[in-house]
């Protein structure tokens, strides 16, 4: 059986701004034929497998390509509650703004955004009600951005427990299961990233949309290498809780696929790389799944 007859389930791992290579292994799917038919994600693959669930990935990508670093700042509304750094309004109405108000069993795809109960400290699989709440819930990672109450719960990043929600597909119909896990094992690969050319005269029209849609917010100036290593701290430490409970979970569940995204690609707040991560998505997917059709054609020979 062929790719152009293959059904799957597609399992979108977190890793912040690393999920945006989603996108570009959801283009290469698409482009060599197979039918994503369920989408199952966590945190950012939660984010991006809504979003195409939702018809409206093209959209989003031509939106999120078109953010500088100056319009992420702006995308980050500061907390005062003291539970966390960011409240992540601003970040799920301005996707409400581009996908509009979808419930999740309206969709043209069986879809399930894995989130966390924090009181009860157990996954929550969010596959009915409205998709923007279940995107927001599963994003929400604690100190970053603020908890989300739902239903009774108070819910945070699906991450925490399962970085890689391959569980919720166990009972699809599909013809294979496909995994993205944004935490593969390191490797140089700053000279294999594509260079992306910044020209502002040639910036994409979705740009002024993005300035449309957020209120600017003044930023002081504080010590860069402080922040940076604020941030670095706690990418890393991501990081590393994500890779641990991955491997673990892909012991316990093992797709037909496994496509990984070395970790050191970028960080997690590098939303700014959306281009670069797309592309570094398609080189990817495209050497896996060559190397998964080599050896299917060796064994049926065999």
């Amino acid at each position: 059986m062929g790719s152009q007859s293959k059904t799957i389930s597609l399992v979108l791992g977190s890793g912040g701004a690393r999920g945006l290579a989603h996108i570009g292994v959801i283009q290469i799917l698409e482009e060599q034929g197979y039918k994503i038919d369920s989408i199952s994600g966590s945190s950012m693959g939660a984010l991006i497998g809504g979003i195409y669930a939702a018809g409206k990935l093209d959209i989003y990508t031509e939106w999120v390509c078109a953010l500088d670093r100056i319009d992420v700042l702006r995308l980050l509304d500061f907390s005062l509650s003291g539970t966390a750094i960011f409240k992540g309004e601003k970040i799920i109405n301005t996707l409400r703004d581009l996908i509009g108000r979808q419930n999740i069993e309206d969709l043209p795809i069986s879809f399930t955004a894995v989130a966390t109960d924090i009181e009860e400290s157990k996954e929550v699989w969010l596959s009915s009600g409205p998709l923007c709440d279940a995107i927001r819930a599963s994003i929400a990672f604690p100190t970053i951005f603020s908890a989300f109450p739902y239903k009774g719960k108070t819910l945070v990043d699906g991450g925490l427990l399962n970085p890689i929600p391959i569980a919720p597909t166990l009972r699809d119909l599909t013809d294979m299961t496909i995994a993205v896990s944004l935490s593969g094992q390191a490797k140089v690969v700053s000279d294999e990233l594509p260079t992306i050319e910044s020209n502002p005269e040639e910036r994409n029209k979705y740009h002024q949309k993005v300035l449309d849609f957020i209120d600017g917010l003044q930023w002081k100036d504080h010590d860069k290498e402080e922040d940076a290593g604020f941030f670095d701290v706690i990418s890393k430490s991501i990081d590393v809780m994500q890779s641990t409970i991955s491997n673990f979970k892909l012991a316990a569940y093992k797709p037909d696929i496994l496509i990984e995204i070395p970790k050191d690609v970028c960080s997690i707040y590098e939303f700014e790389r959306a281009e670069e991560m797309i592309e570094v998505g398609r080189r990817v997917a495209t050497a896996r799944l060559d190397e998964f059709h080599r050896s299917m054609v060796s064994s049926s020979n065999e």
